[in-house]
């Protein structure tokens, strides 16, 4: 294998990888060390980011590789001076996202603790009726987003479309709900209203 084909391999490898993570086949990986990385930095007293991580890695290949076969091919230097520029190509590649995840995205990413995702108690409204045993849909509002989820009846009754419910229990992304009215004895909705004109909306 030549010094050319090797670059290109590298470039190849590093390119093919940033691909996938655009398109989201990569994205569990990326995610995994972007946050695997920030773990390790603040058990060390440090915020931020581990330098070595999946989107520094990628980068690197891609520098190096470009400018190793650029330098290959094109360039009148001898193979020590290739590879140390390429390395020092790579280098910089790997710097620069380093520093646009520590300083554009890092500080922007975060991570939802159990409270603010919890189910138990959410009102919403049901926009695909549930019948009897079967599977219907909720609307709700949670942490300032509007979102919906499967739902069944938490007593096996049929539930209508718009019908103001809570969530009692949820298990397996399926959540079981009552009628507002039956848990609150038919008192309004009154101090939940923000949440229920939100969840409507």
């Amino acid at each position: 294998m030549t010094w050319e084909m090797f670059y290109l391999i590298c470039f190849g490898v590093g390119l093919a990888l940033t691909v996938l993570s655009l398109s989201g086949g990569f994205h569990h990986h990326m995610h995994f060390g972007l946050h695997r990385g920030a773990h390790i930095g603040h058990a060390h007293g440090t915020r931020g980011i581990s330098p070595v991580n999946g989107f520094t890695l990628t980068a690197f290949l891609c520098w190096f590789g470009g400018a190793g076969y650029l330098l290959e091919r094109y360039g009148a230097f001898v193979t020590p001076l290739v590879l140390a520029f390429a390395m020092l190509s790579g280098l910089a590649g790997g710097m620069l996202i380093f520093w646009f995840l520590a300083k554009v995205l890092l500080p922007h990413d975060k991570s939802l603790t159990a409270e603010e995702t919890e189910m138990t108690g959410v009102i919403g409204r049901v926009s695909g009726t549930i019948r009897g045993e079967g599977t219907g849909e909720i609307l709700f509002s949670q942490n300032g987003a509007r979102r919906s989820s499967p739902a069944r009846s938490d007593n096996g009754s049929p539930i209508a479309r718009d019908a103001e419910v809570v969530v009692m229990r949820y298990e397996r992304g399926v959540a079981y709900v009552r009628r507002w009215d039956e848990v609150s004895g038919g008192e309004s909705l009154s101090t939940d209203a923000s949440r229920i004109e939100r969840a409507q909306q």
